[in-house]
């Protein structure tokens, strides 16, 4: 049954301060421009090419593009001096050094984010001067022990420096590389008074990135920011809204809005959706769940619904490891080694996705491959 409320945002002032619980259902002021059809699914470089070096790194940002990726994702937090730097999360303990470093034990701090007490040090208490002194690490040393030998090697970029990265590789490598930057946090960002969306919007108009067919998309899991962009900011360039396979986007759910991801992704949400945002980003698992025994079931609706209304859908997230395969993917009993990661990528190519976020970005450039070949013969 169709139960999703239509969920529409007030943007938010400029003024970074605490917002008001936004109204229920306005209707958009202005529907957003669609994106135009593409002529291929899109390689997406996950954090770069995370399966390769540490992510969020402009090592690995560059391996992405060079191995064939369309677009290279960076995350974005702010800096206590309003800075925009590359990072999977404002806490910091798991993706540098940070807790090797004596100089900065004594801000290790206990805070609450998207109403979740957490423990570490966070980028919002530091100067990008200070970030620059910290190093980089691999997140996840147990699945990907061989990207721990680039430990200490590499810093935390600015957007700033990603952005640069992607105009010199457009020219070395003679093709267009885009960017797909994501906001994180944007509704704690903006009650400590580091907005988001004031940096990121004068710097994509300073690259030139603010049009229509610009390549770049900004994605958000949070639906107020998106909104703010539009509306607010006047924001031409194409949106993506995250959904997850289960919860709510935080700043409905802290204002009292029962809109779930669930709910925004049944037909009325993304009719709803389509008025503001390009298109959405969900997680794997809602275009084609798992059953019970581990394996792929049959696909949803959710890609035809979506292209119904003009939205396009880039999938999230493609790993080649056996431990975030389905079942019937995995080679062999090594949770790390990998297994038929091409395979994979080729059923969910078929559900008609527009394009794939993934880990190893020469995999997807691989599967794409493939798929348009056996597209064309048919």
């Amino acid at each position: 049954m169709d139960r999703s409320p239509v969920v529409t945002l007030t943007p938010a002032p400029r003024n970074p301060a605490p917002r008001n619980p936004a109204p229920r259902n306005p209707a958009p002021r202005n529907p957003a421009p669609r994106n135009p059809a593409a002529t291929a699914p899109l390689v997406i470089g996950h954090r770069g090419a995370a399966g390769y070096r540490p992510e969020h790194t402009l090592a690995s940002y560059e391996l992405a593009a060079r191995m064939g990726a369309d677009y290279i994702e960076p995350d974005l937090v702010s800096t206590r001096d309003h800075i925009l730097i590359a990072r999977h999360e404002n806490e910091i303990a798991g993706t540098t050094d940070v807790a090797s470093r004596p100089e900065f034990a004594g801000r290790k701090l206990t805070k609450v984010i998207d109403g979740i007490a957490t423990d570490g040090w966070f980028t919002e208490d530091f100067t990008l001067a200070e970030l620059k002194t910290l190093r980089a690490k691999e997140r996840l040393p147990a699945e990907r022990q061989e990207n721990t030998m680039y430990d200490g090697r590499f810093e935390i970029p600015t957007f700033a420096e990603v952005l640069a990265l992607r105009e010199r590789l457009s020219k070395e490598l003679h093709r267009v590389i885009g960017v797909y930057p994501e906001t994180k946090h944007p509704t704690y960002f903006r009650s400590i008074g580091l907005d988001l969306e004031t940096p990121l919007v004068d710097q994509i108009r300073g690259a030139a990135l603010d049009k229509t067919t610009a390549p770049i998309f900004i994605q958000s899991f949070e639906l107020t920011n998106l909104v703010d962009l539009r509306q607010h900011f006047g924001v031409n360039a194409r949106l993506v809204f995250l959904t997850s396979a289960s919860g709510a986007p935080y700043d409905l759910a802290s204002n009292g809005d029962p809109a779930t991801y669930a709910d925004l992704t049944l037909a009325a949400g993304l009719r709803s959706l389509s008025g503001i945002v390009n298109g959405i980003g969900p997680d794997k698992s809602q275009i084609i769940p798992c059953s019970v025994n581990g394996t792929l079931a049959e696909p949803t609706s959710l890609v035809s619904d979506a292209h119904d209304v003009g939205l396009k859908v880039h999938a999230y997230t493609f790993r080649a490891e056996n431990t975030y395969l389905p079942v019937e993917y995995r080679v062999g009993t090594d949770a790390t080694a990998y297994g038929r990661a091409i395979d994979e990528q080729l059923r969910f190519l078929r559900t008609g996705i527009d394009g794939l976020f993934t880990d190893q970005a020469d995999i997807g450039v691989i599967a794409r491959a493939e798929f348009l070949t056996v597209k064309a013969a048919a």
